[in-house]
């Protein structure tokens, strides 16, 4: 377990990792899962998403996350990010305590899914969340409004002034929204991870803090090579490679 937030806090690439799956079975197939995380890593990620958006998360069981969970952080050379949402406060509770116990980096929790709440009910299920959980491991809001209800600037920043929380991974796309989170951080820092890849590059270069990109779960090379050159200000081979990025998403 983590002892600070400050410790581990997320920066650079993570690959949101693919959850491979049994033929003709709703079971992960983790034989698969460590191997394919092993080749991720050789490529020089700087660390690793399981269970989001790209893991396909909503299809497997709680018991089922919690398993796969243990043989892959077991397994990982790098920090690991769990993603514990849920539909349920106690699901997503049970989850979280799993991945702290089995030494989790970090945890990525959206709000509830499926059914629509109001922002005062999103706020009150983090607060709750938080109280449930007692836990000094980094927790990053996790925003992705196209499948489910939205983290808007005002409600990030109740969340995130509150210093309760490690950061914010954004999948919104939405350039509007980074801008907001950026100028608030410089009040209240957090750390701010892209979760959409069309926006990335311009986000990396404005003092985002890193990526958790499906992108890099299959070329990660690429996210890799863009993310040095960007660190390194060698923004021509940044440039160079970044419409090969946005290719990508396109396809």
């Amino acid at each position: 377990m983590t002892d600070s937030k400050e410790s581990s806090a997320a920066h650079g690439v993570y690959a949101a990792l693919l959850t491979p799956r049994r033929p003709n079975s709703i079971e992960a197939d983790a034989a698969a899962l460590l191997d394919y995380l092993d080749g991720i890593v050789r490529i020089g990620v700087d660390g690793l998403v399981l269970f989001g958006s790209t893991g396909e998360f909503v299809h497997f069981d709680l018991s089922e996350r919690m398993r796969v969970l243990s043989l892959a952080i077991r397994r990982s050379r790098v920090p690991m990010l769990v993603n514990v949402s849920h539909s349920t406060l106690a699901g997503a509770v049970d989850l979280a305590e799993n991945a702290v116990n089995c030494g989790a980096a970090g945890l990525l929790l959206m709000p509830p899914y499926f059914y629509h709440y109001g922002e005062d009910q999103i706020f009150e299920f983090y607060q709750q969340f938080l109280s449930s959980l007692g836990t000094k491991t980094p927790i990053y809001l996790y925003n992705l409004p196209a499948f489910t209800n939205p983290i808007t600037a005002q409600l990030a920043e109740r969340l995130l002034t509150s210093r309760d929380f490690a950061g914010i991974k954004d999948s919104s796309g939405d350039w509007q929204l980074y801008e907001a989170l950026r100028v608030l951080r410089a009040n209240s820092p957090f750390q701010l991870l892209m979760g959409n890849e069309s926006i990335y590059l311009r986000g990396r270069l404005s003092g985002a803090d890193g990526i958790v990109s499906g992108v890099a779960a299959a070329f990660p090379e690429l996210l890799v090579a863009i993310d040095r050159a960007a660190q390194s200000s060698d923004f021509d081979r940044a440039q160079y490679l970044n419409p090969r990025l946005e290719d990508s998403v396109k396809n």
